[in-house]
């Protein structure tokens, strides 16, 4: 199931709920969702025809076990393939989708893309992590379709209330020599005997771990909150840019 060809054909009217799920469920989900299924379905999940996950509408399924079969084999005759993902990831995926509706909206008024990107480059400083095009850091996401896999609702929760544990590709860690040089970046690799990261300058740097005196991976996602040091309206538009950002920059 990549993207471009999931088309979820699901139950007519509501699915009921018929599971508990954790927020490491709906996590794992969502990136599955994002790298699958997005790409039809679109990060609303509205752009099937009769479809919307946020409205609990659906079409040709009648139980979560239906789902999930239609997950794994696909529908025949339509655009929807059997899934290419283990086993394990198809109930997160449920968990994501049945869940979207919970989420809602976000509650920032409209705002203004042109605005935003200034915001963006400027006042807010985020290229100084993040990438849009050939533009800005690789320490954080590239985040130059961002507006093709996230929601609006999640853009606003990682810019406003961002404390959460980062995406396994963009962990941080923080070594420290038996010289006591210090240095802390984006984590690449950590193996029995090595840890690898891209530092602040974004350079490579390959440690041994016997070298090392202290070897931490940081479990915050880094990303400060913005609540405090933008307005309202400011970050409405900063929401309003990402929103806007689909591969085209």
């Amino acid at each position: 199931m990549r993207i471009g060809a999931c088309v979820l054909l699901l139950a007519a009217g509501p699915l009921l709920a018929q599971h508990s799920y954790t927020a490491n469920d709906i996590e794992d989900g969502a990136r599955t969702y994002e790298a699958n299924c997005s790409g039809c379905h679109g990060p609303e999940g509205n752009l099937v025809p009769g479809v919307d996950f946020v409205r609990g509408k659906f079409l040709t399924v009648s139980s979560e076990d239906d789902l999930a079969r239609v997950i794994r084999k696909g529908i025949p005759g339509t655009p929807m393939p059997a899934a290419t993902f283990p086993d394990f990831m198809v109930f997160p995926l449920i968990a994501y989708v049945r869940t979207m509706g919970e989420t809602g909206k976000g509650t920032l008024p409209p705002g203004n893309s042109a605005h935003g990107e200034q915001l963006f480059e400027g006042k807010g400083q985020c290229l100084s992590c993040h990438r849009v095009g050939m533009h800005g850091s690789r320490m954080g996401p590239n985040l130059g379709d961002i507006g093709g896999l996230r929601r609006e609702v999640q853009l606003e929760q990682a810019l406003l209330n961002p404390d959460k544990a980062p995406s396994p590709e963009y962990r941080r860690v923080h070594v420290v020599t038996k010289s006591g040089a210090q240095y802390s970046g984006r984590l690449l690799n950590l193996d029995t005997f090595t840890v690898q990261m891209l530092d602040s300058a974004e350079h490579l740097r390959t440690f041994e771990k016997s070298d090392l005196r202290e070897l931490s991976v940081i479990t915050n996602s880094g990303m400060p909150s913005y609540k405090d040091k933008l307005t309202t309206q400011e970050a409405a538009d900063v929401v309003a840019y990402l929103l806007s950002l689909k591969g085209a920059h």
